[in-house]
């Protein structure tokens, strides 16, 4: 299948990128906020569509016509405030929501936060985060879409280890960046993660035998 990468030049979303370029079985487009962005991915052969989650659905719908899946992997970063959490990663997430309808894509994957749907877990210390996580993940819920949301816990720069451990109410703990992305395109085709949430951290399973614990 084609996917739609959203977030593609984030930590996590470059390696989702050089995983399905790496695939037999998908293909890969890319979506950046900026040209210069762009024109890094093209040179490295991958098909890439600018366009801003702050701008339009119909935009975005644009960006992702012709595919056949979504991964919205995109964030503010912790270097901005509230505000831009609210704009990204809440409303952002709705927008390609929106967007993937509008363009007849059915497969939804977004990446989310370890305990994101239980507010007694949240993080105090970034509580905006998980409050806009919370709820763009229930729109997902809610979209009629085949979703599955990836809750990983803290994120780590480290090599992956292709193991995890998988569940629905699971201990805040860790995992490489490497790891979510592994995870995330494996989940792409894995019908035990259609319509599923489940947290994700670093484990002793391998990836795609603990996706088939769902």
């Amino acid at each position: 299948m084609k996917v739609f990468v959203v977030g593609a030049n984030g930590q996590i979303g470059k390696t989702i990128v050089q995983l399905l370029k790496e695939s037999d079985t998908h293909e890969v487009r890319a979506m950046v906020r900026k040209q210069e962005q762009a024109e890094v991915f093209e040179q490295d052969g991958v098909e890439t569509k600018v366009a801003d989650l702050e701008g339009t659905v119909d935009e975005i719908a644009a960006a992702a016509s012709g595919c056949d899946a979504v991964i919205f992997t995109a964030g503010s970063g912790g270097h901005t405030g509230p505000d831009k959490t609210l704009l990204i990663d809440l409303d952002g997430a709705v927008k390609t929501v929106e967007a993937a309808k509008k363009a007849g894509i059915d497969r939804f994957i977004i990446v989310s936060a370890l305990q994101a749907h239980r507010r007694e877990n949240w993080n105090e210390a970034i509580r905006p985060y998980y409050v806009a996580k919370h709820y763009a993940d229930k729109e997902v819920e809610a979209s009629g879409l085949t979703y599955t949301i990836v809750r990983p816990g803290g994120l780590r720069n480290e090599e992956g280890t292709g193991k995890v451990t998988i569940g629905e109410n699971l201990e805040r703990s860790a995992i490489p960046r490497e790891d979510v992305a592994r995870t995330v395109v494996a989940a792409l085709d894995e019908e035990n993660t259609f319509n599923r949430a489940f947290d994700l951290v670093s484990g002793d399973t391998p990836i795609k035998e603990a996706l088939k614990t769902l």
